[in-house]
């Protein structure tokens, strides 16, 4: 009950703090003879890391993961995989006015409620630091995917704060620090964030993501339905305070003329339930978006109790992102690979031979 690992199959057990000696997890589970190195986790690490642009902490971390077991003459044995990033660049002391009070919208209360301690520096078990092994994790997953089955992810920023980034050209995502996917709203983006860390303030962000090349029948009814156990990945990723699914709450105006997707033989004519029917991957791309609350570390003074109860001001020092949904695409992508490798293993041990006479839809396959 330590709410620690995540997973049934493909199994990840995150530990560490935010200003520990290190951070990692171990993964088991994971199917033998894939090809791993090093190299192929740093990618997502990298692009998740701090200190990479103006506009997020700079708290400068390299996040080097280093593979501990797991992996023999460069495949996965089938055993544990051990991965740990070592943290190098803490500042333990930016944290010394907050020991005996609580930040608003941060977990200072509740952890301290529920141990009857709590770690203050950088936040300790609730820092969004410890999504760095869960990114891990997910590099692992999606090499696997890819090579199994063409599955493929990606995600992007489309909305900072009021302003909202269209979606115009894929190729930008990659090109700068806010994973939008538009050219013409990055230097309108950067001002924005200039003026926030000027204020001492922060923004929340929506992000979507979406996996691609998905197979069919990935789920279970009732309670472990493939969007259920999207959402609540999802929200394991701090600071997330929201999911949707397809059309998410868009749904609510639409009507059931509009909503319902319909078949053809060459294929589904629209996607607005994303990717998932009945908790059952239908193999058009899953579309999930996500709504990530305004940074709760801010240099703007509020009002808050400390240990004894008494009325106190918290204003929090140290280096914070004004948006945390900056370098949150990444942890997105990883988490929904993390589930559908989860589901398509799941979905193997029940179901490998179940045989259909005919493909209903041409090009779909099913979940193994």
């Amino acid at each position: 009950m330590s709410g620690s690992t995540f997973g049934s199959l493909f199994r990840v057990t995150n530990f560490g703090e935010s200003h520990g000696p290190a951070i990692g997890c171990v993964i088991d589970g994971c199917p033998p003879g894939l090809e791993l190195s090093q190299a192929d986790i740093q990618t997502d690490l990298d692009r998740r890391r701090p200190g990479t642009s103006r506009h997020v902490t700079q708290r400068n971390e390299p996040d080097a993961v280093e593979i501990l077991s797991g992996v023999y003459e460069g495949r996965t044995t089938g055993t544990p995989i051990a991965l740990l990033i070592r943290n190098t660049d803490q500042r333990s002391k930016d944290y010394g006015n907050i020991l005996d009070t609580f930040r608003p919208g941060h977990a200072d209360y509740t952890y301290w409620r529920k141990y009857g301690l709590r770690d203050p520096r950088g936040g300790g078990r609730s820092s969004a630091r410890l999504t760095a092994p869960m990114v891990a994790a997910g590099a692992v997953a999606r090499k696997w995917l890819k090579a199994m089955h063409g599955t493929t992810f990606v995600g992007w920023m489309s909305q900072l704060g009021d302003v909202e980034i269209p979606f115009e050209d894929e190729a930008q995502i990659p090109l700068n620090p806010f994973f939008a996917p538009s050219a013409g709203v990055v230097e309108r983006l950067e001002s924005y964030m200039d003026d926030l860390r000027r204020a001492g303030d922060s923004v929340g962000a929506k992000l979507q993501v979406e996996a691609r090349g998905m197979p069919v029948g990935l789920g279970a009814p009732l309670f472990d339905k493939l969007d259920a156990d999207i959402a609540y990945a999802m929200m394991g990723i701090n600071a997330v305070k929201g999911v949707e699914i397809g059309d998410g709450f868009g749904v609510v105006a639409q009507r059931g003329s509009e909503h319902g997707d319909a078949l053809t033989p060459e294929g589904f004519d629209s996607n607005h339930a994303g990717g998932v029917l009945g908790g059952l991957s239908t193999g058009q791309d899953l579309r999930v978006s996500i709504a990530i609350k305004p940074t709760s570390s801010i240099r703007v003074p509020k009002p808050s109790i400390n240990r004894a109860g008494e009325p106190t001001s918290v204003e929090t020092f140290g280096r914070h992102d004004p948006c945390v949904g900056i370098r949150a695409t990444p942890i997105a992508e990883a988490m929904l690979a993390l589930v559908v490798i989860d589901h398509v293993l799941m979905h193997r041990a029940q179901c490998m031979d179940v045989e259909l006479p005919v493909a209903p839809i041409a090009g779909l396959r099913p979940g193994a």
